[in-house]
């Protein structure tokens, strides 16, 4: 994925779960490197590892073996302190459900990450990043399933992460709703360089990205860059 020193290095990723007969080999020796500023796209179908992938590089699961690099940190060689650090630090999650605060507003929510961080945004200007400056003291309850959503990602990116992993952040909205939610994280990955790495079961998402991966049977089958990078509004739904 070109030239460019690359954020992640990640040299025969594996994973399996339990034991004997029943061990599971979620991930089967992953190799890749992801670039700074990259929006990437993952591919594949359920059970095919890309969660799995995306909660180890996200310091939220450990390797079974191999080795991932983050900069000049190597995260499978971190116990549970350091994989916290480097969460709080250095990652943003968007995950399929928004899991915000009903007791607190927009702002609110986004401030509870905005406390904990280094050098955060203000609440205001990340949730005026995803569209959201009208929306600043509604309730979740006031607020419909997409706005939910980039109120997330609002709390994420709040904290200047240099990664954000989204895993199927579409997932339970219509597809109109889920343009405005893609566009969100498209502003904020040209806005910001924020690399992001984004799982979906959608296809036609894979258009926005600027390389693809496809998973299948915990392995990586085919890691792509994308001729044309569309924005979430120009694809055809």
């Amino acid at each position: 994925m070109a030239s460019a020193p690359p954020l992640y290095r990640i040299e025969g990723l594996t994973k399996t779960y339990g034991e004997g007969d029943a061990a599971v080999q979620a991930l089967r020796g992953v190799n890749l490197d992801v670039q700074q500023s990259a929006m990437v796209v993952l591919l594949g179908p359920s059970g095919s590892g890309k969660s799995t992938f995306l909660n180890i590089v996200g310091g939220l699961d450990q390797a079974t073996s191999g080795h991932v690099h983050f900069e000049d940190i190597e995260l499978t060689s971190l116990g549970d302190h350091g994989l916290t650090e480097y969460r709080r630090h250095h990652v943003g999650f968007v995950f399929q459900f928004y899991n915000l605060v009903a007791s607190l507003t927009a702002r609110e929510n986004v401030a509870l990450i905005t406390e904990i961080a280094e050098e955060p945004m203000e609440p205001a200007e990340a949730l005026a990043l995803v569209g959201l400056e009208s929306r600043l003291d509604h309730f979740p309850t006031q607020l419909s399933g997409g706005e939910q959503q980039r109120v997330a990602i609002a709390r994420a990116i709040a904290k200047r992460p240099k990664v954000l992993l989204c895993d199927e952040p579409t997932g339970a909205l219509d597809s109109q709703t889920g343009v405005r939610v893609l566009e969100a994280l498209d502003q904020v990955n040209r806005e910001l360089g924020t690399t992001t790495l984004l799982i979906t079961h959608n296809a036609v998402i894979a258009e926005m990205a600027d390389h693809v991966l496809r998973f299948a049977d915990g392995q990586l089958a085919s890691s792509s860059p994308n001729p044309t990078r569309r924005r979430p509004g120009d694809m055809i739904w």
